[in-house]
């Protein structure tokens, strides 16, 4: 439900009896507040880990223009996205709800249909009610259509009908057909000559894959990407057709860049919500020749370099337009890193001192820590004291937080409140948070996470991360061990208890009954 704020109903009611109010101080603040509305930016980054950039301690790759985000405003040692894989966490970044409310989120094929509800309330929908622009540019992968899908007419519904005025996009991943660019439901370039047709079971006759036809490769595959061949690289999925409408690889990331610096520079007018969903660094890591080789560390190094140029130059763009200081910018990851995510390319033999994971366990895919505690950033020239705060944010909060920013009340969904927390002017955030990976969910409290019993197999081979499976009750004092080296679980029942308790509150009993074991291909 929608509520006005307290200071903006005293506005509107003051402006509508044609009378002054009393209290001049207070009819100040609520004309100040009634103006304000700020262009807000999320810029997302897609598997970076919380030691991947030089401010959250990387000492193996230098990332200024980021940096200076951090420094320039607020930087949270205890961020989280609310989910260890990709779609669950822009599932719930969007719609403000946990993403182990809905029983299909999770890492979605290129032909899954829409998740999100058209019906259901989301950042957009929930900006445009108050005058805003809104925008996606880069990686959606929430679904499109209805399951199925005809990629040569309008594919519909998709971002257009969850909020976004204006949507430039790749369907799912990089590496996931369709291997085309999306404007507003329709596909870049698509020659009518030549149809594309996506299938994520069967190949179509004749088409190469990466198995029968392995001269073709430019990029080898380690596990799961043995299907169709784009540009020389394997993909998940099968795709023929479509030709002309094919992107560049190395050419992603400055077209999604001229694509989010022109719509700022075509809706400045008015304020707007840009979602700049940036691809880097996902696989296949396939960095402009500019910035190959740049990192010493592979290509997964040098594709963050390439991130980081481009959030400097969007920056420039926003300065040179005179909106930096009237925009909130939030900066952060869908989850946490992973090396090896499916193909060879030297991110593990060239890794060296470089700590991906910042000093956290896990990784993607993982219920440690380091699958869902990210870089998290939030910047506004002015507005924003530089500072570093060790509150429990989430993305999933943004929700109900940019809704307190333009004045409303948001309390329909699981997003909390915490602008305050988010502009520096408190410290205390979340008191406790469900994060989730690949169906299993734990529970950080305070300085507390405990995870219950799963099955499985905890370290996976094939990606080189531990998952966090085990068939015992796992608790962790985060203050006194950010490694989640020592199980506290038997030498503190009674903290147990208080957890488990609060994780089946919110959670339920049954958290245990749907989950499945994740699977690399």
């Amino acid at each position: 439900m929608k509520i006005l704020k307290p200071y903006v109903l005293q506005l509107l009611a003051c402006l509508a009896l044609g009378v002054s109010c009393k209290d001049k101080k207070v009819t100040q603040v609520a004309i100040d507040n009634a103006q304000l509305k700020p262009n807000i930016v999320v810029i997302y980054l897609d598997d970076l880990g919380y030691g991947d950039i030089s401010s959250y301690g990387a000492t193996e790759l230098q990332t200024p223009n980021i940096d200076a985000l951090a420094s320039g405003g607020l930087k949270f040692t205890n961020g989280y996205a609310s989910s260890a894989t990709c779609t669950p966490s822009r599932y719930a970044l969007l719609t403000g709800m946990y993403p182990w409310r809905n029983k299909d989120a999770k890492i979605l094929p290129g032909t899954a249909p829409l998740l999100i509800s058209t019906e259901q309330q989301t950042i957009p929908t929930m900006l445009k009610s108050q005058g805003y622009q809104t925008a996606i540019v880069g990686k959606w992968h929430l679904g499109l259509g209805t399951g199925k899908v005809n990629w040569n007419q309008r594919v519909s519904p998709g971002p257009n009908e969850v909020g976004f005025d204006e949507s430039y996009i790749l369907a799912a991943t990089q590496d996931r057909v369709p291997t085309v660019y999306i404007d507003n439901g329709n596909v870049v370039g698509l020659d009518p000559k030549d149809p594309i047709s996506v299938d994520y079971k069967n190949n179509f006759e004749g088409e190469p894959t990466a198995i029968t036809n392995p001269e073709m490769l430019k990029m080898k595959w380690h596990h799961g990407h043995n299907n169709s061949i784009v540009n020389g690289i394997p993909r998940i999925g099968f795709m023929k057709g479509g030709d002309a409408a094919i992107w560049s690889d190395t050419d992603m990331a400055d077209h999604f860049l001229a694509r989010a610096q022109d719509y700022v520079k075509h809706h400045k007018e008015k304020p707007f919500f840009l979602y700049y969903a940036m691809q880097q660094p996902h696989v296949p890591r396939t960095p402009h020749p500019r910035f190959a080789g740049k990192s010493g560390l592979g290509p997964r190094g040098d594709v963050i370099l390439e991130a980081d140029w481009c959030i400097g130059e969007f920056i420039k763009t926003l300065e040179e337009e005179k909106l930096l200081e009237n925009t909130l910018i939030v900066f952060s990851s869908d989850n946490g890193p992973v090396l090896n995510d499916g193909y060879y390319d030297d991110a593990v033999e060239k890794l060296g001192k470089h700590d991906p994971n910042g000093g956290l366990r896990g990784g993607k895919y993982s219920i440690f820590e380091a699958g869902t505690r990210v870089p998290f950033i939030t910047y506004w020239k002015g507005k924003i004291k530089p500072a570093t705060s060790d509150a429990i944010v989430c993305q999933m909060d943004l929700l109900a937080s940019l809704a307190d920013l333009v004045g409303i009340e948001e309390n329909t969904t699981d997003s909390k409140d915490i602008m305050d927390v988010l502009l520096g002017k408190s410290k205390k955030g979340r008191d406790n948070l469900i994060i989730e990976a690949t169906s299993r969910t734990a529970l950080r409290s305070g300085d507390w996470l405990m995870i219950p019993p799963y099955k499985g197999i905890n370290y996976r081979e094939k990606v080189g991360i531990e998952v966090g499976s085990f068939p015992e009750f796992q608790l962790y004092n985060l203050k006194e061990d950010l490694g989640q080296q020592n199980n506290l679980a038997e030498t503190n029942p009674n903290k147990l208890e208080e957890m488990l308790k609060l994780f089946e509150s919110i959670r339920g009993k049954d958290y245990s009954s749907n989950v499945k074991d994740v699977q690399f291909r």
